[in-house]
C-alpha cells in the first residue's frame, strides 16, 4: 500500500482541508489487510463531495492500478478510480449512449456509482448493471444493481467499490450532451461540493435557501463562503475557508431553512470527522 502526504486544500472540489496522510490501496490484498485490522476506514476516492475534517484519520482512496476500461463484448468493465472524464471520452469514441451524464461531472466512477449522480431525470444507475467488491476469499465479487439500494443522489453500498460493469448500446447522442451542458450553464466555476443539499421532493434546495435570505451572503472569519449567487445550493469557497467554518455555514442553513420553510434540508456534501 502506498502512503502520500497530501493537501487536502488543493486536492477536493471545493479546496478545503489540511495536509493529511492518504493511503492508496493498490491491490485486493492491501484493502482485506486494512479491513482486517478492524481500524475504520474513509473511502475518499477524488473527493469531489466531501468536507474532511483536520481531525480525520484513515482515509484511503483507490491507486491508478483501478483506472481501467475493459470491454467485456456486451458490456464494460470500468475501474472505480477511474476519471468520469475518460469514460464519457470512451463511450463517445465507441459510440455508447447512456453516458452522456458524464460530461462535465467530476469525480472517479465509484464514487459517482456511490451516490448515484445524475442531473434531473437521468441517474448512472440507468446504465449500470452491477459492481465489484471484495469477497472472503479476497476475490472480486460481483453485486448486481438491483441490490444496491440505489435512490435519488444515494445508495445502501457499505463495501469499498472496486469497479462498475455497465451496459454497452450504441448510439451516443450528441444533443443529450448538449441538453446537459445547458442545464449546468447555471453551476458556479468557483470552487464548490458541487450541490450542497439533496433537492426535497417536490422542492428544490436552491430556491429554499434563496427564499431563507442565503444567496449571495457572505460567511467565515474571511467572507469566503457563499452560497452562489447564480445557483444558492452550491456553496462556495472564495479562497481560506476552514473546515470548522463551512460546516458552521452548513448547518445554519439547515436551520435558517427549516425556520423558513419548515423543511429539513439533507446533506448532499458527505461530512468526514
Amino acid at each position: 500500500m502506498l502512503q502520500k502526504t497530501i493537501d487536502f486544500s488543493r486536492y477536493t472540489s471545493v479546496k478545503i482541508g489540511s495536509i493529511q496522510p492518504l493511503n492508496y490501496i493498490e491491490s485486493l490484498r492491501d484493502y482485506d489487510n486494512l479491513l482486517q485490522s478492524s481500524t475504520p476506514l474513509n473511502i475518499i476516492g477524488r473527493a469531489n463531495n466531501l468536507l474532511i475534517s483536520p481531525n480525520a484519520r484513515n482515509l484511503i482512496a483507490l491507486s491508478k492500478e483501478f483506472d481501467y476500461i475493459k470491454d467485456l463484448g456486451s458490456a464494460l468493465e470500468v475501474g472505480a478510480a477511474t476519471p468520469s472524464g475518460k469514460l464519457f471520452s470512451y463511450a463517445k469514441r465507441h459510440n455508447l449512449t447512456g453516458f452522456e451524464i458524464l460530461s462535465k461531472l467530476p469525480g472517479s466512477i465509484g464514487g459517482i456509482i456511490k451516490m448515484n449522480a445524475g442531473l434531473k431525470t437521468y441517474e448512472i444507475k440507468d446504465i449500470l448493471d452491477g459492481i465489484f467488491i471484495l469477497d472472503s476469499n479476497v476475490k472480486l465479487k460481483f453485486k448486481s444493481v438491483e441490490s444496491l439500494g440505489l435512490t435519488y443522489r444515494n445508495s445502501a453500498i457499505p463495501e469499498l467499490i472496486f469497479a462498475g460493469i455497465f451496459k454497452k448500446q450504441k448510439g451516443f447522442n450528441a444533443k443529450l450532451v448538449e441538453t446537459f451542458a445547458k442545464m449546468r450553464a447555471n453551476q458556479p466555476k468557483e470552487p464548490s461540493f458541487g450541490s450542497c443539499f439533496k433537492n426535497p421532493k417536490g422542492n428544490f434546495a436552491g430556491a429554499l435557501l434563496e427564499q431563507a435570505g442565503l444567496k449571495g451572503v457572505k460567511f467565515g472569519k474571511n467572507q469566503s463562503l457563499m452560497f452562489s449567487p447564480l445557483h444558492a445550493n452550491f456553496l462556495i469557497n472564495l479562497g481560506n475557508s476552514s473546515f470548522e467554518e463551512a460546516l458552521d455555514v452548513i448547518v445554519l442553513a439547515k436551520e435558517k431553512v427549516y425556520k423558513e420553510s419548515k423543511i429539513l434540508l439533507d446533506e448532499e456534501v458527505k461530512i468526514i470527522f
